[in-house]
This record gives C-alpha cells, sequence and structure tokens, in this order.
C-alpha cells in the first residue's frame, strides 16, 4: 500500500476514534443541567477592589491575594462579608512602588447584609478597616457571648477584633495575648480539646525579606523555596476572653512549613478535630489530634503529604467533605498543578481519585486557588467550584464547576454554568454562602489587584433544601466541630461545621443540604462537640433550621 495512503487512512481512523471518544465524553453530561450563575456585584452594591500595592506585580508578597469571610456579625439571619486587602507599603517593600498613593488607601471592608440583595458598607463605623497588608480573615464567637467576632492575618501582625454586638468591632489583640509576627496567613478555628471554647491555628508563610532580589527573569521575582519557612501557631483559649500559646506545647512547633491553606476537622471520626495544611512548595502536614492537647503529623503516612507524582507543589487551599457519600470526610485541596481529590479510606489512609472522579486533567491547564465544594443544585450530591488565576505573572483564566454524578463521580459543566463562569480573573481567595436566603449557595471571590465579584446561583429546579444553623450551649456557641448527619429521601449525608478553610477564606457556618425530590427531612443526628447526640426528625424543609444543643 503506498506510503500517502496508509497515513491518509490512519489519519481518517485516528480522527473517527477520536470522534467516538468526544461523542462518549458528550454522553456522560446529563441532558438537564441545571446549575447556574450570574455576576450580581454590580446589583448587590459591592464595590471591592483588592490592591496588591503597586504598579505592577513584582514580588511573592504581592502574589498571594487575600480571601475573604462570611459571617453574621449583627444576628439578622443574613450573612454579611468581610473582605481584606493588600495596600501600598513602606519604601524599598515594593519593587515597583506606585507613583501616587491613592485616596483613600485600600484597606479590608465589611459588607452589611441588608436582607434583599444588597449590601452596605459599614467598614467604618464597624472599625474594621485595619491598616495592614491583609491577606485572610476568619470569624468565629470566640467568648460564646452571642455575638460573632473577626480574626484578620496579614503581613506583620494579625487581629483579633471582638464583636460589640452593636455594630462595632474592638481590636482586642493584645489584651487577648495573641502575638503572631511574621506572614500570617490561613487559619482556622478549632475546639481541640472540646472544653466548649473555640481554639485558634494560625498560619505562617515565609520569611520574606523584600530586599532579596535574586531571580531568573522568566520567574518574575523569588519564589517561595527562596525565603525560609515559618512554624505555625496554635492558641489555646482559655475561656475568660484570653489565649495562650500552645504551639510548642502541642507539638505543632516542631514543623516548620510554608503555610497556604488550613483548616480543621475530624478526619477519623473519634470525635476530636484534626488540622490539615496546605503547604507551597513544601509537604503538606496532617495534625492528627492525639487527645491531650498533643498533635501527631501523619500526613506522609496517610497519603496527603505530596502531590499526584509524590513531589512537593504549590498546594493552596484545603477543604474537607464527603464527596463519596460514604459518611467520611474526604479531601479536596487546590493545586497550581493537579488539583487533588483524595477519597477518605478510613484506617488505611486516603487515595486520590481526581484522575478517575474527572477532575485532575480538567484543571491541569489552571493555576487554582479558592474552591468550594456545596450542592450547588440541591440533588443531594456535592458539586466542585474552583477559581483560577496566574501564579507569577497576572495571567487571566476562566473557572470552573464540576457537577456531583454520585459515588465520588462528576461532570465539567463550566461553560454551560453562566458567563460569570467565563469571564478571566487572576483569582484568589473565594467564600461561599446562601447569602439572599433562596436556598442556593453562591460564592464571593477576590481577585488580585481587581474588583472583586459576587456570584449570584441562579439555578432552576424544583429541589428541596435545608440550612442548619447551631446553637452550642455546653460546646461553643457556633458548634464549631460538630457532626451532623441528615437522612432524607433515603440518602443519609454527612457534614462537620468548620470555621476556616478553602484558600485566605471561610464560608458562611450555616450547614447547607440539598435534599433532591425529598419533601421532608426526615432525621437530623448531630453530635455535638461537647459528646452527646441529638436528634431532630420530621422536620419541614426549603428553610434555616435553628437547632440548640439541649
Amino acid at each position: 500500500m503506498p506510503k500517502m495512503l496508509r497515513e491518509d487512512i490512519d489519519l481518517k481512523s485516528r480522527m473517527f476514534i477520536l470522534v467516538l471518544v468526544s461523542s462518549s465524553l458528550l454522553a456522560q453530561v446529563p441532558a438537564n443541567i441545571t446549575i447556574g450563575f450570574e455576576d450580581a456585584t454590580a446589583k448587590a452594591g459591592i464595590q471591592f477592589t483588592h490592591s496588591f500595592g503597586a504598579q505592577k506585580l513584582g514580588s511573592l508578597l504581592e502574589s498571594t491575594g487575600s480571601g475573604c469571610v462570611w459571617f453574621d456579625f449583627n444576628n439578622d439571619g443574613f450573612p454579611d462579608l468581610y473582605v481584606a486587602s493588600g495596600k501600598p507599603l513602606g519604601e524599598g517593600v515594593h519593587p515597583y512602588p506606585l507613583k501616587q498613593l491613592p485616596t483613600p488607601p485600600p484597606h479590608n471592608h465589611l459588607y452589611r447584609n441588608n436582607g434583599d440583595g444588597t449590601f452596605t458598607d459599614v467598614t467604618d463605623q464597624a472599625g474594621v478597616a485595619a491598616n495592614i497588608f491583609g491577606t485572610a480573615a476568619i470569624a468565629a464567637d470566640y467568648d460564646n457571648d452571642g455575638f460573632v467576632d473577626l480574626f484578620v492575618t496579614s503581613y506583620g501582625k494579625a487581629i483579633l477584633y471582638h464583636n460589640n454586638g452593636i455594630g462595632t468591632f474592638t481590636d482586642v489583640t493584645a489584651k487577648a495575648g495573641i502575638d503572631v509576627d511574621g506572614w500570617s496567613i490561613s487559619s482556622t478555628w478549632l475546639d481541640y480539646d472540646r472544653d466548649g471554647c473555640v481554639d485558634l491555628f494560625v498560619g505562617r508563610y515565609v520569611k520574606f525579606d523584600p530586599k532579596y532580589r535574586n531571580f531568573y527573569p522568566a520567574d518574575n521575582y523569588p519564589g517561595p523555596l527562596d525565603y525560609a519557612g515559618d512554624t505555625n501557631r496554635l492558641y489555646h483559649n482559655n475561656c475568660n476572653g484570653t489565649f495562650t500559646d500552645v504551639t510548642d506545647k502541642s507539638g505543632i512547633g516542631a514543623y516548620k512549613g510554608r503555610t497556604m491553606g488550613a483548616t480543621a476537622a475530624d478526619y477519623d471520626g473519634d470525635g476530636y478535630p484534626d488540622i490539615y495544611v496546605s503547604n507551597d512548595k513544601t509537604e503538606n502536614f496532617l495534625f492528627h489530634n492525639k487527645h491531650d492537647g498533643t498533635f501527631q503529623e501523619v500526613a506522609g503516612d496517610l497519603g496527603v503529604a505530596y502531590g499526584q507524582n509524590g513531589e512537593s507543589t504549590s498546594a493552596m487551599g484545603p477543604v474537607f467533605a464527603d464527596v463519596d457519600g460514604d459518611g467520611r470526610l474526604d479531601l479536596f485541596v487546590t493545586d497550581s498543578k493537579y488539583n487533588r481529590l483524595m477519597r477518605n479510606a478510613g484506617a488505611s489512609g486516603f487515595e486520590d481519585i481526581g484522575p478517575t472522579a474527572g477532575i485532575s486533567r480538567a484543571n491541569a491547564q489552571y493555576t487554582s486557588w479558592g474552591s468550594g465544594v456545596y450542592d450547588f443544585d440541591n440533588d443531594g450530591v456535592l458539586d466542585i467550584m474552583i477559581f483560577h488565576g496566574g501564579l507569577v505573572h497576572l495571567v487571566p483564566q476562566e473557572q470552573s464547576l464540576f457537577r456531583g454524578l454520585g459515588n465520588g463521580k462528576f461532570v465539567d459543566v463550566s461553560r454551560q454554568a453562566g458567563a460569570v463562569l467565563e469571564t478571566k480573573t487572576v483569582s484568589r481567595g473565594a467564600c461561599f454562602a446562601d447569602y439572599d436566603n433562596d436556598g442556593k449557595v453562591d460564592a464571593f471571590v477576590v481577585n488580585l489587584g481587581a474588583p472583586a465579584t459576587l456570584l449570584r446561583n441562579t439555578t432552576q429546579n424544583s429541589n428541596h433544601w435545608l440550612t442548619v444553623k447551631l446553637k452550642g450551649k455546653k460546646s461553643n456557641r457556633d458548634g464549631i466541630g460538630a457532626h451532623l448527619e441528615l437522612l432524607a429521601g433515603g440518602r443519609k449525608q454527612v457534614a462537620e461545621r468548620i470555621a476556616g478553610s478553602g484558600y485566605l477564606s471561610q464560608d458562611d457556618g450555616r450547614i447547607h443540604f440539598g435534599l433532591g425530590t425529598a419533601a421532608k427531612m426526615d432525621k437530623l443526628t448531630i453530635r455535638w462537640p461537647s459528646g452527646p447526640e441529638q436528634v431532630v426528625e420530621n422536620v419541614p424543609v426549603d428553610r434555616v433550621l435553628t437547632v440548640e444543643e439541649p
């Protein structure tokens, strides 16, 4: 057979196979894709533009970005929004300083939810502008007075704001005994000793030196490995408004990393919260709670320390959630390379199912940052939303949305979910909440050196939902660490009240369940951090249910 004819037949064969494969992939996409989002930023009245403090991107400090937190600071039933921002710093910090300082200077913002889909900027009245190079924020009622307080990290220091209950906050950092120097970043609340008062884990990144400028031009600026790593901090809540630094006593101080994200949850179901830390170019940490005030680092043993190929990657934001519906909390971690979806296999540890779940390869061309694992279409199966953006350059990228199919399988519906996901941005931290209480989880994302975006969930279907707000008594007031098991329509779902996850952010503290066609919730079992179980049965759906610890 002539060579040209042979090559022509081979080419046609490959094209036929490609068509078959493409048709097969398309066949996997459900015809009734219903998840949709719209850009509601302008309509909501949120005018937030992030600043990295310089003319153009020129350092690791500037490129890290900032995050956000949803929390109901005035107890009106609608989650409010706090957003962190960088700012111009002193001489010699920015390689490309601004020629003229903006007026007013960039700062963090607090937006009060008006309950009608709009927000009012109450930063000045609340006293939380924070004259810092802000990176992240988390919120919890640390003193159990019924009002949620605020913790903010930055380059140089961290701030603990006490909620005064009258729409204002007071900086009580020194009074509370919290002293975090260096570059603090993602943090998380947890009650690691179950004494009814939430403790505080503070992640720290690297020992940044703005004077160090040795790098290859293609790298744009020195990277994380050009600076020494740092220790994280753990503060024990003394239940009297003060904290004690137990970093060394707990065993956590023995480990130096380059923290990007941190979260806490009870991954092994022993009733005590554990801490996962995603590191930049360093192995990740999983601190297992030993029930005696100390932790054991077990990430390597359980398969969650390294990237897909056994290397130290730029891991970003970790999220614990039961993605396969087996009752155990799995772990999703965004990355500059392959995002990792790690199935919790129990005593044997975790296994990376990202490649077989339909996620890893679909995201390999992006650098991923903030993410949320929620049932965005309320069909009873968790979905995953991921925000992307350039790593060392301001390269805008579109966003991703994966619809859960059940049993840890997902399908990419990014390009069918609305123009807002097609919009290319340089995203960083993201936080999630049903801000308008319509039963559909929305999102807010901070874009590096650019206006932020509020994504409103516009999904149209007849699926039902239930959102659970916890009020602890013997346990901490927010119910942080509570384990929830819900039964509706023959489907069991589990979740945990978590306070700090993803990249530089924290989601609304209310726990959201999609119920599909189930017209009622049959049974809700809550295992409170203090120990006892509480059962609530036959509750009407499509509502926010407040459950108070007995």
